[in-house]
């Protein structure tokens, strides 16, 4: 199954499709666009387009690693993996993958912190035929043992493709540096052993808290009728029962510390080619005041990435560092500021320097331009425009920020974009970045090590 990377960059949407996710209101959404909730607090999007005679059905449920504690680190992954596996009606894998074929259809899932969500893609005539199928796999998982043990090596194979990667060690040990106890709680991939020892019991657990109607967003996108499908969706998932409580009122997720002192750390790894310098913040997210913060920090995150901007001319023009970049993931709970450096191995002693500099700088009213600002903007536009050029790719995107936001958020997104103004930039540096605790670690090779003089330049 593909994960879900954590990269801003792909959850920008809905330029001209502003929206409001109300149950039998469907004034603001675009003609195409529909949304019903059933009486069992099952939520539906139809998005009507025939422009092909395909169609998307998804599931989304507010899961993920935020409900994770130690002992289910990783879980809600391989429960996106026992999705596709035996249920109720269909009792093996053979019986599961055997209706794949007879549908023609292709499914997959990904899993981020705060949503796991699971499709498939099929020809339209077999729409009725699909939300049978998704139902069965849904409501009536069987969490085989047999299976359980293949695909908890088949998970566990996805965290040591990630290891394959120098700079996951990096990227992990930044992620225990900045959540503590809660590591688990941001950790999308899991633990080696938390997931080779999985048991059907605790996907029963998982299935329990979070798997309810109340908790789901069914959305279907492609060829179809809204109508037809509210009526069908109604007929076959209308007997869902609801759980009678919030799952995440009853199941809280801890809020996380914040940070009290700047650290640094230092993570060694003998297939390291370069030197890879990465600090992180605690940032803003999508509740309460705190949400505004989030706009503006896509937008810096943008200006700083421009050829244009002192950030690049000072760091990679002048041959400090090979690459330099800045990133917010957007997060339902603590979204984590990062920027991350390549430094010229030569100078790397100097590049840290300057980098600090121009960290400081980011509060300057000075430091950017209007033009930048404009240009930011039309940017994250054209992101936006490219975004819903595919149907059944857009149906994921409109998942992601129910999960993790809401569907206002996404309403609002552009035009609140639009409002961010310099000084509002400036805020945002000096609230969550210039002066304020966070961590700071570096990605070497035992020899670099030494040969670089790194535990002296990391004190």
């Amino acid at each position: 199954m593909k994960k879900l990377l954590k990269a801003n960059w792909l959850l920008l949407f809905l330029l001209f499709y502003g929206f409001a996710l109300q149950a039998g209101n469907n004034d603001n959404l675009p003609k195409n666009f529909f949304l019903k909730t059933l009486d069992n607090g099952l939520e539906i999007l139809v998005i009507e387009d025939p422009s092909v005679p395909l169609a998307t059905i998804e599931f989304c449920v507010r899961n993920g690693a935020y409900t994770e504690s130690p002992e289910y680190d990783g879980l809600s992954h391989l429960y996106e993996h026992m999705f596709f596996k035996a249920n109720e009606d269909y009792p093996s894998q053979e019986a599961f993958m055997d209706r794949i074929a007879e549908l023609g259809a292709v499914f997959n899932g990904t899993t981020s912190v705060a949503r796991v969500n699971y499709y498939i893609t099929l020809g339209s005539a077999n729409i009725v035929d699909g939300l049978e199928f998704m139902n069965s796999a849904i409501q009536k998982p069987l969490f085989l043992a047999e299976e359980m043990k293949k695909e908890n090596l088949v998970v566990d194979g996805e965290f040591e493709r990630n290891e394959a990667n120098p700079f996951f060690f990096l990227y992990n040990e930044m992620d225990h540096q900045l959540w503590g106890d809660l590591y688990s709680r941001k950790n999308t991939i899991g633990d080696h052993e938390i997931i080779k020892t999985a048991t059907p019991e605790k996907m029963r657990e998982i299935q329990k808290k979070y798997y309810h109607p109340n908790n789901t967003l069914i959305a279907i996108a492609g060829d179809v009728d809204h109508k037809e499908m509210f009526e069908q969706v109604e007929r076959i998932m209308g007997d869902w029962k609801h759980s009678g409580f919030n799952s995440h009122e009853k199941y809280p997720i801890p809020e996380f510390e914040p940070l009290t002192e700047s650290k640094n750390f230092v993570v060694e790894n003998a297939n390291t080619r370069v030197p890879v310098l990465m600090r992180s913040w605690h940032g803003p997210d999508t509740r309460g005041k705190s949400r505004k913060y989030t706009y503006i920090a896509d937008l810096m995150s943008k200006m700083l990435a421009q050829k244009t901007s002192q950030f690049q001319k000072n760091l990679v023009d002048n041959g400090l560092a090979l690459q330099v970049s800045e990133g917010y993931y957007t997060n339902l709970i603590t979204g984590p500021i990062s920027v991350t450096m390549v430094p010229n191995p030569e100078k790397i002693e100097e590049a840290i320097t300057a980098l600090n500099k121009e960290i400081e700088q980011w509060g300057n009213p000075k430091y950017f331009t209007k033009e930048q600002l404009a240009n930011a903007k039309k940017l994250i536009g054209i992101d936006e425009s490219y975004s819903k050029e595919k149907t059944s790719s857009f149906i994921h995107t409109c998942t992601f920020w129910w999960g993790t936001a809401d569907i206002q958020y996404a309403v609002d997104y552009v035009e609140n974009i639009n409002k961010v103004s310099l000084k509002d930039i400036q805020e945002y540096a000096n609230k969550f970045i210039i002066n304020k605790p966070n961590r700071t670690g570096i990605l070497v090779t035992p020899e670099m090590r030494e040969q670089l003089n790194i535990d002296e330049i990391m004190k």
